[in-house]
């Protein structure tokens, strides 16, 4: 499996809807492209700056599904996400194999 990880740092002054926004837009459209299995979002306990860092976790079942939404989706969604909250975030993302998953048997 692959995890799709974006680290976000959202201002304070924007955080509380750019929160909901993820939850009640954002991510569910992520997941409507069908090639996540599940998505979660971490709050990150750490001194900060100026903003609230959050860890955005997306599920995948492979590789191929992770290039598959590089392709088709990930333009568009980044795009929506970087004219709403332009200036007010910095982002960074990161691509991990799960290689041993106890939850899951």
């Amino acid at each position: 499996m692959i995890l799709y990880n974006v680290t976000i740092n959202i201002d304070y002054d924007v955080h509380d809807e750019w929160l909901k926004w993820m939850k009640e837009v954002h991510v569910p459209d992520v997941i409507n492209t069908r090639l996540f299995l599940n998505a979660r979002i971490c709050r990150i306990h750490a001194e900060e700056e100026g903003g609230k860092s959050y860890s955005i976790q997306y599920l995948l079942k492979n590789m191929k599904d992770y290039e598959l939404y590089q392709k088709e989706f990930s333009s568009k969604l980044q795009q929506e996400h970087s004219l709403k909250y332009k200036g007010k975030f910095v982002a960074f993302r990161t691509i991990l194999e799960v290689v041993h998953d106890s939850g899951n048997k």
